[in-house]
């Protein structure tokens, strides 16, 4: 399929402003499911250009409402740590093929869901317990290193950053304002590698100026449903979704 296709952008309208719900703060960390959607009909690094000057977008336009609500410290530490996880990710880039990508989008996919189940039952387990032990700034730094990594190869960086950022027991606004604020910067880095590599063309270029107004109103849309509805029936629809392009890119990446 190609990026002229109409049945690209019925595919890409929807994807996009999934992501922008997603980085609004309404299931925040699930944003990147728009690019595992957009990988079933493009080649993956095509998929990721398409969606970072999108992310990006969005990063700007959701950095008002959340200005100044981030943990600074936190966040500090995962920036600095992702440095050399975007550094990894473009090395491993440049040396493996498609098929390589399809299979770790695949699999991110589907431990993003897992991962997400698995906090849910902690969760269950933890009340009652009192709040729970800090993680030390070295796991900050570590987890830093692992979201830049999974956020240059599928812009999936939101996990591993929340495994640090949901130890220091933040509000919820605090949380997404953290999260706001470390991918708007992990983001503008993966910029240049992503031009580098020829991951950006005149064709995704005109592909996200269409795609512009649906990231813009899924941000508009995900800032306001953070305040006022609960995310359970959108996670579910996120699992279903991550699983099901999860398991189709494993398949053709390995076939």
């Amino acid at each position: 399929m190609m990026l002229t296709d109409v049945w690209f952008y019925a595919i890409a309208g929807p994807a996009a402003m999934f992501a922008g719900i997603s980085k609004g703060g309404f299931g925040s960390g699930a944003a990147f499911a728009a690019a595992s959607i957009l990988a079933l009909v493009v080649e993956p690094g095509l998929a990721l250009g398409v969606m970072l000057p999108l992310l990006m977008l969005i990063d700007v336009a959701t950095l008002g409402p959340y200005w100044k609500k981030w943990d600074t410290r936190g966040a500090v530490l995962l920036i600095a740590g992702g440095i050399p996880g975007v550094a990894l990710g473009a090395w491993l880039y440049a040396v493996v093929d498609a098929d390589v990508f399809r299979v770790l989008i695949g699999a991110i996919s589907i431990a993003f869901v897992a991962w997400q189940l698995l906090k849910s039952a902690n969760a269950a387990q933890q009340q009652g317990r009192g709040a729970q032990r800090i993680l030390p700034d070295w796991i900050g730094a570590l987890a830093g290193l692992v979201a830049g990594f999974t956020s240059f190869v599928s812009h999936a960086g939101g996990p591993p950053a929340a495994v640090y950022l949901l130890s220091k027991n933040l509000t919820k606004t605090q949380y997404q304002a953290s999260t706001v604020l470390i991918f708007w910067v992990i983001n503008i880095l993966k910029f240049v590698p992503y031009a580098y590599l020829g991951m950006f063309t005149w064709e995704t270029a005109r592909a996200n100026l269409v795609l512009a107004p649906f990231a813009l109103a899924g941000a508009w849309a995900g800032v306001k449903l953070h305040r006022i509805v609960p995310e359970r029936l959108f996670f579910g629809l996120t699992y279903v979704l991550l699983l099901a392009t999860g398991t189709k890119l494993i398949w053709d990446g390995l076939t």
